[in-house]
């Protein structure tokens, strides 16, 4: 039977947040604060981005190692084309002036124990999928084994947040400030889809695209994951 007093908590333990969880936090607040977030999704055609994956295979790498180009890889080719024809994704949004950039440079999230951080991997629009793949890894293996500084984490221009291998279908990404615009990835599912007079089965995921609404609108978020979604269709003319 219940008292007059609050019910009863005992404290399991008391932790404060590290530094780098204060500044994911800090950079979190910051986001909601200040952006004004919207989240369009799309789900698509996962064929042919498998199929690339699957087809890419083992690329030799200047050093004579080799590297397993991933789903990922070659989702950072699409999204990079894609940033190309929606250069005004590819920005940041600083001191009411939109800025829009040459280079792509993505931040892919990554999981660690203090947190999802994001290094980003450089120019990806220069680069081939071996180069991508290659580069994606050893930045995914530094801030896993702790060897990162700052500058692994600054410069970015887009960034790209991947949760489908933990069976998330879909989800609101929050945007990186000063950047615009980040792309929510789901898992991969397999559904029985009309084709023509028949049915077929088919390998789908979402897309969801979160952006500030200050600087870009749902239309333009609409037209970029449609054009995603037709790179990612093609995917196989990634294959080097």
């Amino acid at each position: 039977m219940s008292g007059d007093g609050p019910a009863p908590r005992t404290v399991r333990e008391e932790r404060s947040l590290s530094p780098m969880r204060k500044t994911i936090a800090t950079r979190l607040q910051e986001s909601y604060r200040e952006a004004v977030h919207v989240t369009v999704s799309r789900e698509v055609d996962a064929e042919g981005l498998l199929a690339a994956a699957d087809a890419a295979g083992p690329i030799e790498r200047n050093d004579g190692e080799t590297v397993d180009p991933s789903m990922m890889d070659v989702l950072l080719c699409a999204l990079s084309e894609t940033l190309e024809a929606h250069p005004s994704f590819n920005a940041t949004f600083e001191d009411d002036t939109h800025r829009t950039y040459e280079e792509h440079n993505v931040g892919v999230a990554v999981d660690i124990d203090e947190g999802l951080v994001t290094p980003v991997v450089a120019d990806i629009g220069s680069k081939t999928l071996g180069e991508i793949a290659t580069e994606r890894q050893q930045l995914t293996d530094q801030v896993k084994d702790g060897e990162y500084s700052m500058s692994t984490f600054k410069g970015g221009t887009f960034t790209i947040s991947n949760l489908g291998p933990l069976g998330v279908d879909s989800f609101n990404p929050v945007i990186n400030p000063p950047e615009i615009a980040i792309l929510g990835v789901g898992r991969i599912t397999e559904d029985i889809v009309p084709d023509g007079d028949d049915i077929t089965r088919q390998h789908r995921l979402t897309f969801d695209l979160s952006f500030d609404h200050r600087v870009v609108d749902g239309a333009d978020a609409a037209r970029f994951l449609e054009t995603l979604a037709e790179h990612v269709a093609a995917a196989e003319k990634y294959i080097e």
